[in-house]
């Protein structure tokens, strides 16, 4: 490192840097001065080192962490702008989801304001139309998935190991007495999780490796409880688009979450079957839970990964846009499961929210 060496004052100048900036990434290992003067602690570095430095201020301005910055700075330069590439890639997708999220938001928030839309109370006059659809799929020499849609009930399970399919059965058949027990709307998250809790302590145990997802929706009125556990997903398509409405418990969807993962990554990573929160009795019970405002004109769809594992967010969408009855939505899903292989069982169901003078009131 030749050339006449800066003080820190200098070198923050020259690096667009803060002093303090460049004492943390000197404790980080990430930026280490050229001489530390024994006595007195003052750090001075070397004008070799204005590029390393200048990369780093310009990676902070891109957000990216200062672990992931100290491996970019290790790499050669070609290695480095493929790093910064698949990072921005990963930060556009991240960016994308909350978009979507955010927009999902202020939809609900909204129709919980008296003043900005009016409020279907108790019984209400919607109900649902819809369709559910399993398929073994093209590979898989059982079908092990699970559904089930009714006036009230909508829901999707996904059995793993050696009797994931009778387990996945049995977190439906513990559901199905919801259907006609015409829930309050007050009651409906707890009489839900009471239900899916007796399938969980129900679940076989005989070996470790059965299980099953399971995600479901109770309606009253115009209120609608989900409940998620697994990697089986729903969706709502609105006008404002299709979103995503509930988040995967696997060991994939937690490195996404962590950054050490992109989303195309998880899609074949080798560990995308592993999960880790499903219905199990040896585990804990541990569902998301919450409560949805469900407006006519909505269209739901609850899935198995073996849908979503090889049809992109953009055909599902266009599939749910395009059919004109659920029935026609659930098997054009698992038509384009087929056309990608279907390596998995599908299963699929789609409900219509519908004014109840608008069709019948049956399924």
């Amino acid at each position: 490192m030749g050339g006449e060496l800066l003080t820190i004052g200098a070198f923050a100048r020259a690096s667009r840097l803060s002093p303090k900036a460049l004492r943390l990434y000197d404790e980080l290992g990430l930026l280490r001065p050229a001489r530390v003067d024994p006595h007195s602690g003052y750090r001075r570095y070397a004008p070799a080192q204005l590029e390393r430095a200048r990369l780093v201020a310009w990676l902070r301005r891109l957000g990216m962490p200062l672990a992931r910055i100290r491996e970019v700075c290790e790499l050669a330069p070609g290695a480095a702008a493929g790093a910064v590439a698949a990072y921005w890639a990963q930060v556009e997708v991240e960016v994308a989801a909350r978009r979507e999220l955010a927009a999902f938001l202020v939809d609900q928030l909204e129709r919980k304001d008296p003043t900005m839309t009016e409020h279907h109370d108790g019984a209400g006059p919607l109900t649902l139309r819809c369709a559910a659809l399993t398929d073994r799929g093209l590979v898989r020499p059982v079908n092990q998935d699970a559904a089930f849609a009714g006036r009230h009930l909508l829901a999707v399970a996904d059995g793993c190991g050696p009797q994931g399919g009778p387990a996945a059965l049995a977190a439906i058949e513990a559901l199905k007495p919801l259907e006609d027990q015409e829930p309050f709307a007050a009651d409906l998250l707890a009489v839900l999780e009471e239900a899916a809790l007796r399938a969980h302590r129900d679940a076989p145990t005989g070996d470790a490796s059965t299980g099953s997802t399971l995600t479901a929706l109770l309606r009253a009125g115009s209120r609608l409880a989900l409940l998620h556990i697994g990697d089986s997903r729903a969706y709502v398509l609105r006008d404002s688009g299709l979103f995503r409405i509930t988040h995967d418990h696997s060991v994939v969807q937690s490195l996404v979450d962590e950054g050490r993962l992109t989303p195309e990554e998880a899609t074949t990573h080798p560990q995308r079957a592993l999960l880790l929160r499903s219905l199990d009795a040896a585990e804990d019970f541990a569902p998301d839970l919450e409560l949805l405002d469900a407006r006519p004109g909505e269209r739901y769809l609850l899935c198995t990964d073996g849908l979503t594992g090889v049809v992109p967010p953009e055909a599902i969408q266009e599939a749910l846009a395009g059919a004109d009855t659920p029935q026609q939505a659930v098997a054009a899903l698992i038509s384009h499961a087929h056309e990608a292989g279907a390596p998995d069982n599908v299963g699929c169901v789609v409900a219509d929210v519908v004014n109840v003078a608008e069709g019948d009131e049956g399924v």
